[in-house]
């Protein structure tokens, strides 16, 4: 079967906003998860960035950039009232002390026992960038991650087993694709919904680890 319909990184993020609740205290890793932020809406969610920021807004608009605010990617953000910025260590213990409700995080791999590897392939000359993942994969109290569901040359991200350095161990609540949304559980990877024009055969074929309707 071809794949003639996929998520954007926008409707992604879309659709990862859209399970964000009302008050949550929310970290958006580095890359896409960043898109994120600007489709909360009217929702009042407290994005963190572990450079020392609480209370970041959408993307500024073109021309509007202030130099000052950036986040951990090094993206230009704007701060909402009430917002505060402040030293990464205290942001860091933020992070670890357990008081992000959830961290949206990209992965390498996820495998079917939420474990999670996104810092690093092991391939030799590649940089790792581990930055704050390992913190926020233990301290937040859970984290969805958003990838595409293959890779370039078609394998699937999802695993029966982490072949890369993992970052955590059975932190993942749910991973976002470009093709579902599928919830980690103690009996498997529960589909909770197809979001391309396949259907479940061929997204457990895709998949390659058996799935949970």
């Amino acid at each position: 079967m071809t794949i003639t319909k996929k998520l954007s990184r926008t409707e992604m993020a879309q659709r990862v906003a859209a399970d964000i609740q009302e008050g949550a205290y929310v970290n958006l890793g580095i890359g896409a998860p960043t898109l994120v932020a600007n489709y909360l809406g009217d929702k009042e969610v407290f994005l963190h960035s572990e450079n020392g920021l609480l209370g970041m807004g959408p993307s500024p608009a073109a021309g509007e950039e202030d130099d000052d605010l950036i986040n951990a990617g090094k993206q230009h953000v704007t701060l909402l009232t009430g917002g505060a910025f402040f030293h990464h260590a205290d942001s860091f213990s933020m992070m670890r002390g357990g008081h992000l409700d959830i961290a949206v995080l990209g992965a390498f791999q996820v495998s079917v026992k939420g474990d999670l590897a996104n810092w690093h392939t092991g391939a030799e000359g590649s940089i790792p960038a581990v930055g704050g993942a390992m913190d926020l994969a233990t301290g937040a109290r859970q984290v969805f991650v958003m990838m595409d569901h293959l890779t370039k040359s078609g394998e699937s991200k999802i695993v029966p087993e982490c072949t890369y350095p993992l970052t955590g161990i059975g932190c993942v609540s749910r991973i976002y694709t470009d093709l579902a949304v599928l919830e980690v559980t103690s009996d498997g990877l529960k589909v909770v919904e197809i979001c391309s024009d396949i259907d479940f055969d061929e997204l457990q074929r895709l998949s390659g680890v058996p799935l949970i309707k």
